[in-house]
């Protein structure tokens, strides 16, 4: 029990390179067969690549190191983030992009060893499935009955729509299979037949959406004009079977083995928050409505592979809930909740063997590190595997609460708030830490922001404001046109104000800190509420919203009128842009900013961090202004981030008065100062 003046986290400063460094291991994926483990680590350079344990096998006990596999990629510069099996059990899938342009292409690495020996030295050559400049790949589907192919969407024929391919991923033949008239921004794949047979449309118009269906897929005459695919009958014809107008929210889950016939989806129509529906295909009627929560839309949906009936359903309003249709899947879930180290650690399946004999297991806490164990569903026993990150587990780490905050008009929101004292104790000053999207939200979970700057002697609020996702059409909608001066923004101002109520924050010492659309919150609560912030962090954050959406890529295209529906009208508005686009504001600002940006970002691109920055310095406004010329939309690569977060430190330490670690040169970090930079020209100019 931690008492009203006793530090919640180590009295010693827990070093930014442990926090924000690369973890010793993550992201661990059993292969379909069960024999091998795939995983992330970092390379001898320092960088996050794949790695196999062939013949696989737990750990006897807990006091077994996990000792490492066999690296079989070698990214130099940038981290691997994402990797998957097919379903040879052979081949590995991951994602890379150049220095954050998110123009990912989807590659191909094959795992088997080329000795006898587990690690024989030799990397084998990782082959680009989706080539080409400025393609992007995603929409990815992999199938067990068909396992020599994929499905993948990119936008390599149009830069703007997002066509369906059959890719042969061993010989690398790459096949179009389903062409996007232009206005689908996803699809979806029925499983016994591996055939794209609903697409979601996006209307540019209204921002309704539609879910198309067809029977079985046609054929491609990629000569045609139009670009369609030929009609090889009326099963092949794309039907509108689903409609969500604008307001509403759902989305077709998975059809059922009927030949598509029926199907699973979520809808809010007629109801607050989504449900999900069992429906008829053919007809878009209502067969059946199976579940929703009044207070959170539906989450995670678990389907039986072969038979797709449902298994679990999760909601998350403050914490993930699970409601559990088979009594089988419940009894696990039960058991690895009785062998977790903590009754309060949510528990996550990572990966499943094929058969679903051996599964990964995460463990997850607030206060420490994700601890990763494999469960033999057969021999009822859990094995450890590894703790993602070792290197925390000397320190000690605050809880972060769940907390409830009232809006000035009534409206509750969910927080999240991790204390740098005791309950009881003195206030101390607070982060607002706020989201990005803004249409996401933030989780419970260990949040190494919030644990690093308890440790230096702040509390971190988190706020789930209006806008955000997760609670329902009108929570959501709520946050339309309430960028800045709006009733979004209130919500974080209302947030600190409660805070400084409930005895938490120093009403002298409050710093707002975010990315994307946190950052522009950030730019928003120093123009707007100038008398509320000691100071601001602001990364990757538009400072100007038309320039904004002048700039978002090509495929954000189908998404700007609805982007506007719920920003405002900043096309056609002038005033209405320079109201609520801190940009125009920036005389207001009293308390100094740090901005951190990528100089690659295709959302938010640097002009917007450089307009700020230099306007504020051509009005004497403090300002310090970051540039990592090989990042994207936040600070992907660790030399970065490190370095970023040790400058953030010291401004912290500087203007809150809290702890701070000593500073210094990150070796591998790329950070330039364009204000500084400037200043160089023009003396030497003189």
């Amino acid at each position: 029990m931690v008492t009203a003046k006793e530090s919640t986290t180590s009295e010693e400063l827990i070093p930014r390179q442990i926090l924000f460094g690369n973890p010793e291991n993550t992201s661990p994926l059993l292969s379909p067969d069960g024999n091998h483990l795939a995983y992330l680590a970092p390379s001898p350079d320092g960088v996050m690549n794949i790695f196999i344990k062939s013949n696989f096998a737990a750990a006897a006990d807990e006091n077994e190191l996990f000792v490492a596999g066999r690296m079989i990629t070698n990214s130099p510069k940038r981290a691997i983030r994402s990797l998957a099996w097919a379903y040879d059990s052979s081949t590995i899938f991951y994602m890379q992009d150049d220095d954050g342009d998110e123009n990912f292409h989807l590659f191909a690495v094959d795992n088997a060893t080329t000795s006898t020996s587990e690690d024989d030295g030799i990397i084998p050559k990782a082959r680009d499935l989706t080539p080409g400049k400025d393609v992007k790949a995603q929409n990815i589907f992999t199938n067990y009955r068909y396992p020599d192919q994929i499905l993948v969407g990119t936008n390599q024929r149009n830069p703007k729509v997002f066509d369906m391919y059959r890719c042969y991923y061993k010989t690398g033949e790459l096949v179009l299979d389903t062409i996007n008239p232009g206005d689908v921004i996803g699809w979806k794949v029925e499983d016994v037949s591996f055939e794209v047979r609903a697409a979601t449309v996006r209307n540019s118009v209204d921002s309704s959406t539609t879910v198309r269906v067809r029977s079985r897929a046609g054929s491609i005459d990629i000569d045609s004009d139009d670009n369609n695919e030929e009609g090889d009958g009326k099963d092949t014809e794309w039907r509108d079977v689903f409609h969500y107008p604008y307001g509403e929210e759902g989305g077709l889950i998975n059809f059922c083995p009927d030949g598509g016939k029926t199907g699973y989806i979520t809808s809010s129509l007629g109801r607050e928050t989504t449900a999900l529906l069992k429906v008829d295909m053919m007809t878009g009627e209502t067969m059946e409505e199976i579940y929703c929560n009044e207070k959170a839309n539906v989450g995670g949906i678990t389907l039986q592979r072969d038979t797709k009936e449902l298994r679990a359903v999760t909601y998350n309003y403050a914490r993930t809930e699970r409601v559990f249709y088979d009594d089988e899947l419940e009894k696990d879930y039960e058991f690895l909740k009785s062998t977790a180290p903590d009754s309060e650690m949510e528990i996550g399946v990572a990966s499943r063997s094929l058969d679903e004999m051996k599964w990964v297991v995460a463990y997850s806490s607030s206060s420490g590190p994700t601890s990763y164990v494999v469960y033999d569903k057969l021999k009822q026993t859990v094995s450890p595997l590894f703790v993602s990150n070792p290197k925390l587990l000397p320190y000690k780490f605050a809880p972060m609460e769940v907390v409830s905050i009232p809006a000035r008009d009534g409206l509750d929101l969910v927080g999240y708030l991790t204390r740098a004292l005791g309950k009881g104790g003195p206030p101390t000053p607070l982060i607002l830490l706020v989201h990005g999207g803004p249409w996401a939200r933030d989780y419970w979970g260990f949040n190494p922001q919030a644990q690093w700057f308890a440790n230096r002697g702040y509390a971190t609020l988190q706020v789930n404001f209006r806008g955000s996702t997760g609670y329902g059409k009108t929570f959501l909608h709520k946050g339309d046109k309430q960028w800045g001066v709006g009733d979004m923004q209130h919500d974080l101002t209302d947030s600190v104000e409660w805070a400084i109520r409930e005895g938490i924050a120093d009403k002298d010492n409050i710093c707002i800190k975010g990315g994307s659309y946190g950052g522009y919150a950030c730019l928003a609560g120093l123009t707007f509420t100038p008398d509320l912030y000691k100071c601001g962090v602001d990364i990757v954050g538009p400072s100007n919203i038309k320039t904004l959406l002048d700039s978002i890529p090509d495929y954000w295209a189908p998404l700007r009128n609805g982007m506007l529906l719920k920003i405002g009208d900043v096309d056609g508005d002038e005033e209405f842009n320079k109201k609520i686009s801190p940009l125009y504001h920036v005389d207001k600002i009293k308390a100094p900013l740090l901005i951190g940006q990528g100089a690659n970002d295709p959302r938010v691109k640097q002009s917007e961090a450089d307009q700020v920055a230099f306007s504020m310095t051509e009005k004497g406004i403090p300002v310090e202004y970051v540039l990592y010329p090989d990042e994207g939309h936040g600070f992907a690569r660790p030399e970065n981030r490190i370095d970023f977060n040790g400058r953030v430190e010291h401004f912290l330490a500087k203007h809150l008065g809290g702890r701070a670690e000593e500073f210094a040169e990150v070796e591998g970090a790329t950070a330039r100062f364009p204000l500084l930079e400037k200043e160089g020209n023009q003396a030497e100019e003189a």
